[in-house]
This record gives C-alpha cells, structure tokens and sequence, in this order.
C-alpha cells in the first residue's frame, strides 16, 4: 500500500487538513483520512483530483500554429479546416503515436490525467485501409499506456460530408466507415480494455451520420457496451446550424434532443449555438457539454452561454480539442473571461453557494470531466482511482492567505494567478507519473515529435509550403 500524506487535499467534503491518502496495489483509493502521527508515507503539497480531458483530437497537435496565416479572403474554421485535412493525409498510424505521447506528456505536465480521444482518422491517404483495421486506434492505445495517462478512446462513426448524406469529399476519405464496419471496429477495440483504457463510441456529427445510423450504432451499444460513453459534435458553427435547419426545418441540439436518445452518458462536444429552450431541455438530460474554449476562441467558434447552462443545472467538462493550447487552467479562466467579456461583468461562474468562481469551475469540470469520460475519476474517495495531482506548495502564487479558510481561495489562484506551472507532481492509478513537473519520457516524446514535424508539409494560403 501507497501511503500519500497531503498537507491538504479536495475531498468531497471539502479541503480537509492533514489527510492521509492510502492507495491499493491496483491504484485505487483505499479510504482518505486524518494522517497518523509518525506514519510512514511520502509528504505532498495541496492534493486535489486529476483533471479530465474530455475532447481530443491528438494528431491535431501538429497544426497548432501552423495554420495562422491569414488567406486572401475571410479565414473561419472552414478555412483552417482545409489544412487540418492536408495534415491528416500525411500521417501513418507511427506518426500518429509519436504526435500523441508528446501530447499526453503535456497534458499530464499540465494537470490532466485523463483523456478522451475523439478518434476519426482511421484509414492511409486516400482512405486506403491499413492491414490492421485499427492499427490507428490502437497507436493511441500504445502512446496512452506508454506515457501512463487513462483513457477514453471515442472511435468515431463518420460516413458524410453534409446533411442529407452528401457524398465524402475526397479529403475526408481516411475518416470513413459504413456502420458494418465500423461495428466491427468497436468489437475488436473493446476487447482490449483495461483498468485505465475504456471504450466509448462517438458521431463525428449530425451532418455525417443518419438517424438509421445512430439508432444501429445504439442498438449495438445497448447490447454489448450499455454503459459507455457516447459522444458526438454539435451546433459548433453557425454555418453548420444553418445548414441543419435548411434540411431538417429544426436547429442541431433541437433535432437531437427530439430523438429521445440524450442521457447522462452522452456528451455533446461545443453546443456554442443553443437557444434557451435548448439549454434547458439538454440540462434536465444529464448529458455533459464537453466545452473547449482555446479551441473555439482560435476557430471563432463563438460563446457557449455558460451562465444560463449552469444556472439550468447544466454539467460541463473541458476538452483541449485540437491542443493549440494544452493546459487545464487556460482552458478554465478563458472560460470564465469569455463570459466576462461578453457579458461585461465578472464571477459570472460564481452563484451564492459557491461564491469563488475558480473553485466551482474546477469542481464543475471535475466532475462532468468524469462522467464524460465514463471513468470514476474526479473524487478522491474510497474506491476511486487514484489520479492525483500535487501543487507546489511552496510556490509563491499559492502561499499565503485564504478567505473564509475554507481552501476554495487556493483553486481560484490556481485557475487565474498567472502562467507559472502550479503542479509538481501526478498521479494515474496510483502511479507516479510526473515527478517535479516533468514527466520521464519528455525528451525522448519531444525528440521524435520534432523528426514528424520535419516531414509534414502543409501548403500555405497562396501555395507556399509550411514546414
């Protein structure tokens, strides 16, 4: 048995004092409580919950700042969506595990000890398939275990390019199945779960699948997974509610809700353009809004309303999306400053029970984080995995002072006092897997990562190539 003595940690009660955290020989937690004097134990700092990432699109982390050079026309997603395109043509399933262990190195760094991965890059250029099927799922399956971060691996459904079953565009071919065969991916895969590694099934979005596929890809589900996680894209661009509506006379979340499929297990990623009558009939589901708000800032997605959200009841995890940035804490305060800005008022997250809008943003993302991922992180509690993460207590940001004495004060600088990194150490089932804020296999993650990066050329705008 681990035993980790916290000075303080974030138990479901509340920070409590002097608490010892005893973890089992299979990570989990066996109970949390007030430290012995004189028990033997490693001593840490403020301990809270692992942060989970509910949105991923790992190869994505390739593009990040390469694709900020302005066109000749209006850039918008749909721009910068042609050179994610050219990207995902270029990569072997070997690439794709090179660029994901240099990220899950960076997401545990950072804070997140696990992740969902939105997975849709299934096939070679031009859709040719590989000899394993799911040779590219399982590259992520490897760069999870090999960095030790949970996993939530979404392999997604994607057989369209538009509503009403248009035709993939030749650029999209290595994302395409027919349901048959992307059942058979889901059979293979979920016969290779583990303690850290579950998996989920996702839609890419509405205008890429149909109902009839939903409703195979659910019976499936229902039969042989009735509990995993379910998630899907939605209402991310304007354009995209447009052209919904112009096919099927309802807005995406509208049309989704009315087929009754929605419940807690579902997780619908972005939702930025909801109506109110859409905000409250998606918060009585008990679904999460898996919220990503670096990403939706840099693609000019728009604003999630999320004062009405949480006011409705509403459950939301964060999602580092296509990873221009890879960091919890950013993905939090711009959240936060976001409805600020919009709103022109501040602690828009607070309410009167929880008045420190850090501290309920955190625990907010704690725990729809978990229930998105379909894993019982987010608590640390008896029988709960043991994904940790240590703050530097003798950072400067986190000495001194705490209104009220109740510890929320200490979320609210971790979420908004500056860039400096906060965490120290991290834990997944138990084991250490960031030491001193560095993980193990940086070096060797980001070496590798760089001779990717060498290869990959991606046209500019005016037809000037990017290395």
């Amino acid at each position: 048995m681990t035993i980790l003595h916290a000075q303080r940690a974030l138990l479901p009660v509340g920070w409590v004092d002097d608490i010892a955290i005893r973890i089992d020989s299979a990570g989990r937690i066996c109970h949390a409580l007030p430290a012995v004097p004189g028990e033997a134990g490693n001593r840490a700092g403020p301990v809270l919950p692992g942060m989970p990432n509910v949105h991923s699109h790992a190869f994505q982390r390739a593009l990040a700042g390469r694709a900020e050079r302005a066109g000749s026309g209006p850039d918008s997603f749909w721009t910068w969506r042609e050179r994610m395109y050219e990207l995902s043509q270029q990569l072997t399933p070997a690439d794709i595990e090179t660029i994901a262990t240099l990220l899950y190195v960076e997401m545990l760094e950072a804070g997140y000890t696990a992740v969902c991965e939105f997975h849709y890059l299934h096939h070679g250029p031009g859709g040719l398939p590989h000899s394993d099927p799911a040779a590219a799922s399982r590259a992520l399956v490897r760069a999870a275990t090999a960095t030790g971060i949970r996993l939530t691996l979404l392999p997604v459904l994607y057989m369209y390019s538009g509503f009403g079953q248009q035709p993939p565009l030749p650029s999209q071919a290595a994302f395409i199945h027919s349901v048959r065969d992307y059942l058979k991916l889901l059979d293979a895969l979920c016969g290779e779960q583990s303690a850290t590694l579950r998996v989920g099934v996702a839609f890419h979005s509405l205008r890429a699948v149909t109902a009839e596929a939903v409703e195979a890809v659910l019976a499936w589900r229902a039969k042989v997974a009735p509990d995993c996680p379910v998630h899907i894209h939605v209402a991310e661009q304007v354009l995209e509610v447009q052209e919904c509506e112009a096919w099927s006379g309802r807005r995406p979340v509208d049309w989704l809700l009315e087929r009754g499929w929605v419940d807690e297990h579902w997780c619908l990623v972005h939702a930025t353009h909801v109506t109110n009558d859409e905000i409250r009939r998606l918060a009585a589901t008990g679904a999460v809004v898996g919220l990503c708000p670096t990403t939706e800032a840099n693609l000019g997605d728009g604003l999630f309303p999320l004062g009405e959200f949480l006011a409705a009841g509403g459950r939301f995890g964060l999602g580092s999306d296509s990873h221009v940035s890879v960091s919890p804490v950013e993905e939090l305060r711009w959240l936060e400053y976001g409805q600020r800005l919009l709103h022109g008022r501040r602690n828009i997250a607070s309410s009167a029970g929880e008045p420190h809008s850090g501290a309920r943003l955190v625990r907010a993302a704690l725990a729809g984080g978990s229930q998105a991922l379909g894993q019982a992180t987010g608590v640390i509690g008896t029988g709960h995995p043991a994904d940790l993460l240590e703050l530097d207590a003798s950072h400067p940001l986190l000495v001194g002072g705490d209104e009220g004495g109740n510890g929320d004060e200490l979320l609210d600088r971790f979420v908004f006092a500056g860039n400096r990194p906060l965490v120290t150490n991290v834990f997944v089932a138990g084991r250490q897997v960031v030491r001193d804020g560095h993980h193990a296999l940086a070096g060797a993650a980001v070496a590798a990562f760089a001779g990717v990066m060498q290869r990959i050329c991606l046209p500019g705008p005016a037809g000037r190539t990017i290395r």
